[in-house]
């Protein structure tokens, strides 16, 4: 091989290297998401950021959910690919599923009946380029259950470390993205329990320090009144859950538990 075509070769392996580096990988877990999904999907593939696959795992739906996701694959120069669990794993292995199948250098999750403003994904790499974060995620605008912006916005920190966290699960998964340059996936698989999402923020913070956060609704939240999420009672449960599975004693847990609720209805109000 002469110098040259070495040369060459050194190029092209640096090109396609630094291409999969600023691969975003994002990963939109579904169940029985017909409703929701396309358009979710189409403001993923509506984003100013084009560098991305999308990863869409169905979690054994029994509506159109497969169907109308398939729809897309091949579509629009974006990579598409729509995974099938062949048994019921929960959101936690939905996401693991994806993760294990992404190839990206970043991977951000959103949740199938959510939407992402057009510049989120290319505001949120350069915040992570700029400020070296191996985890960030963003501000969110709540929606009704159309998609429709109400207009109220969850304000986050600039950061938030492990233990803030405890007391603020201001972490929303769909505006999370992660660096698995920084991180191992192996640091970012879901736990299977309850309120898994939170777990595993507090988790990788454990590893990260902090997490770095831009404060401005880049994402909308749909909220229904069916989803667990509504239940103030089943979010009692869980986030008491979290605290014993994290071996917090009572009485920092009952503190932690009170910053909690103060922050969670500051939210929403």
């Amino acid at each position: 091989m002469t110098e040259q075509r070495v040369n060459d070769s050194v190029v092209q392996g640096n090109e396609s290297r630094n291409a999969r580096d600023g691969l975003v990988s994002v990963i939109i877990p579904v169940y029985n998401s017909g409703a929701f999904i396309r358009e979710t999907l189409d403001s993923v593939i509506g984003q100013t950021y084009k560098n991305m696959e999308i990863i869409v795992v169905d979690d054994s739906s029994s509506d159109d959910t497969v169907s109308i996701a398939s729809s897309y694959v091949n579509r629009d120069g974006i990579n598409v690919k729509v995974m099938t669990n062949t048994y019921r794993k929960g959101a936690a292995g939905a996401r693991n599923t994806g993760i294990d199948a992404a190839e990206g250098g970043f991977i951000a999750f959103i949740d199938a009946d959510d939407k992402w403003l057009p510049d989120k994904l290319s505001r949120q790499i350069d915040f992570m380029r700029d400020t070296d974060a191996a985890f960030s995620f963003t501000g969110y605008e709540f929606a009704d259950e159309d998609c429709r912006g109400t207009g109220k916005v969850a304000r986050v920190p600039e950061r938030i470390s492990y233990r803030q966290a405890l007391k603020n699960t201001t972490i929303f998964t769909s505006t999370v993205m992660l660096d698995i340059k920084q991180l191992a996936k192996e640091d970012i698989y879901f736990p299977y329990i309850a309120s898994e999402d939170s777990a595993n923020w507090w988790k990788i913070l454990k590893k990260t320090g902090v997490a770095h956060a831009i404060d401005e609704p880049l994402t909308l939240y749909r909220r229904s009144r069916k989803t667990l999420s509504s239940n103030k009672l089943v979010g009692i449960q869980r986030i008491w859950g979290l605290y014993m599975n994290e071996g917090l004693s009572v009485p920092y847990s009952l503190y932690c538990f009170v910053c909690f609720a103060f922050n969670a209805v500051k939210r929403r109000l």
